[in-house]
């Protein structure tokens, strides 16, 4: 019989949900997945309804699972519980149904496994996510490979600046599509590696990549990107801002979160254009 466990999935109200965390892992869970509009899900898994947050804990023991349920109906009185017995997977797998390939402007982003489906006519990047974010199929992704299309048309050669590189696909989208030196940093040590072996895979070895802090990166670039959360931009601003030659791009941010984030960097002395949107995801352009 195949290995089971069991999860413990919470709705509330997105205010309780840091106290619930605390509770469930005072009941013991082995781990949490928390999703709420600072962590939306991915690609495939189901999201809080607005206002609320989704709380999954997870348990190796029923009694353990099932008194925390009790704990919590009795703490959290709006919350919404669901507790199920779930097979364990393969994880290293499971998660390759999510993943889509996508073609935007010129390039056509995919995992190895749909490579063979990819058409001839565009720059394909093969990009293996494994436990990166990254892969061209996620709203924010495409929207600044969008614009890493559009600036690179007009401007071959240019320097690219990638923060929070992930999987790497912007620093490899913007050398494959002509760009010059390529930069590319993130502070989580397994994205550094994935990149550079993405890098290498997408004949573009020469990109760089490493976990160097964005401030002691040295110089502008002509276009800099940073797909990251919100409020990681607006503490940002001033190293994002500084490193900015010409044009900065900015994404992971929600719509409701565009305003502070706009004004975060017209406050560094940046001129805001029109950007684009997806859904309640939004990408704010800017211009030195």
């Amino acid at each position: 019989m195949a290995d089971t466990y069991l999860s413990l999935t919470v709705d509330l109200p997105e205010a309780e949900a840091e106290a619930l965390e605390d509770a469930l892992h005072e009941a013991g869970a082995l781990g949490l997945e928390v999703r709420d509009a600072e962590a939306p899900p991915m690609p495939g898994v189901r999201g809080p309804s607005p206002g609320e947050a989704i709380v999954v804990a997870y348990f190796d023991e029923r009694a353990a699972a099932e008194s925390a349920r009790e704990r919590v109906a009795s703490d959290f009185p709006a919350a919404r519980l669901r507790l199920e017995e779930v097979v364990q997977q393969d994880w290293s797998t499971a998660w390759r149904q999510h993943i889509h390939a996508v073609e935007v402007g010129r390039l056509w982003v995919g995992p190895p496994w749909q490579l063979k489906d990819a058409p001839a006519d565009k720059v394909r990047l093969v990009i293996e996510p494994k436990m990166a974010f990254g892969t061209g199929d996620h709203p924010t992704t495409s929207l600044c490979l969008a614009a890493v299309d559009d600036f690179m048309a007009s401007h071959p050669g240019a320097s690219v600046l990638d923060v929070g590189t992930g999987t790497g696909v912007l620093a490899i989208a913007a050398r494959r599509l002509g760009a010059g030196r390529v930069v590319g940093v993130d502070n989580d040590a397994t994205s550094v590696e994935l990149a550079r072996e993405n890098a290498q895979v997408n004949g573009t070895p020469e990109v760089e990549l490493s976990g160097t802090p964005l401030e002691e990166v040295p110089g502008t670039f002509d276009l800099v990107l940073a797909n990251i959360l919100a409020n990681t931009l607006i503490e940002l601003a001033p190293a994002l801002a500084a490193h900015t030659g010409q044009a900065l791009v900015l994404a992971g941010v929600l719509a409701h979160q565009a305003d502070a984030v706009g004004a975060a960097f017209r406050a560094q002395g940046l001129t805001q254009l029109k950007g684009a949107q997806v859904g309640e995801w939004v990408r704010l352009d800017f211009r030195r």
